[in-house]
């Protein structure tokens, strides 16, 4: 097949797509607040120098939020937006990347492999989520520095991908039985090119679908970590979770009290984190109702 083909099927396959998915009217609000959240991300700095603040100036506001201005949170939350974007996306990503690999080998292979795989994915899966999320981070914080964002989205991938493993895995095992995956094996094809030519354009809308519902877990363990002092640097950085580390800390945000006293502080972080994480899970769940036979409408 010609590249030529390959782009014409791809932009058949992708306009077929869209086509039942603006059909999704929770898909398309989801859609919709999502692309709002991106452009807030993406004009941050524009709105910050329209309101007259560099960002130093912003980090200074945030730690001492008790005294924070309507204005100045306004460039925070869209500088917070930017950071959660970027850590949901790229570790769920990553964290779909690892357990399709680790499904893939472990399905297709089988036995021993297949055995160990598993079990180390079982353990993964036992371990209590927000705790060891809290050790890893701990670990990686060694002598008291904070996380980056790439350690922070290492220490959320290492710990998303046993799901997408074990659901990949289902699936090549029914894939590499079909006479497609029998034929191929049968004219000489390498086991790579099986796996990556035949088994896994055949997972991809799985995959896909998986990706987009990690990102709201991802989300909530960057703003939770951060919450807990133990993510990005708090002094140097904006989040959400930032803003609402600052308004709990009573030597800074005047403590709960400010929940009381301020609270249009504290509720536009956590609305804000809420929105998101319901906006990926609206496309998530529309995409899985589209891509899956079983869920399709017809």
């Amino acid at each position: 097949m010609s590249l030529a083909s390959k782009l014409a099927r791809y932009k058949r396959g992708i306009i077929s797509f869209w086509r039942l998915y603006k059909k999704n009217r929770f898909g398309m609000v989801g859609l919709v607040m999502l692309l709002a959240f991106i452009f807030l991300a993406a004009a941050a700095d524009l709105i910050a120098m329209a309101l007259g603040y560099r960002f130093d100036e912003l980090v200074i506001s945030v730690t001492s939020v008790g005294t924070i201005t309507p204005s100045a949170l306004l460039c925070a939350m869209a500088y917070g937006a930017r950071v959660s974007l970027i850590i949901g996306i790229t570790a769920s990503a990553c964290s779909v990347l690892l357990g399709t690999l680790i499904g893939m080998v472990s399905g297709y292979i089988g036995g021993r492999v297949d055995e160990g795989l598993m079990r180390i994915t079982d353990f993964i899966m036992m371990l209590p989520r927000l705790p060891l999320l809290i050790v890893l981070a701990a670990v990686l914080r060694g002598g008291g520095a904070a996380l980056g964002l790439s350690n922070i989205i290492l220490v959320i991938a290492i710990l998303g991908w046993a799901g997408t493993a074990r659901v990949v895995r289902s699936q090549v095992l029914s894939l590499k039985e079909r006479p497609f995956v029998e034929a191929a094996r049968a004219i000489g094809a390498s086991d790579r090119y099986i796996l990556f030519k035949h088994i896994l354009p055949n997972i991809m809308p799985l995959v896909m679908t998986y990706m987009v519902l990690g990102v709201p877990g991802a989300i909530l363990s960057e703003a939770s970590l951060t919450f807990l002092g133990l993510g990005i640097d708090i002094s140097r950085s904006i989040s959400w979770g930032s803003i609402l580390y600052w308004a709990a800390n009573p030597f800074y945000g005047a403590g709960a009290m400010i929940y009381i006293t301020k609270p249009w502080v504290v509720i536009p972080p956590g609305l804000c984190i809420t929105l998101l994480t319901l906006a990926t899970i609206l496309m998530g769940y529309a995409m899985d109702e589209i891509l899956n036979p079983r869920l399709r409408r017809r």
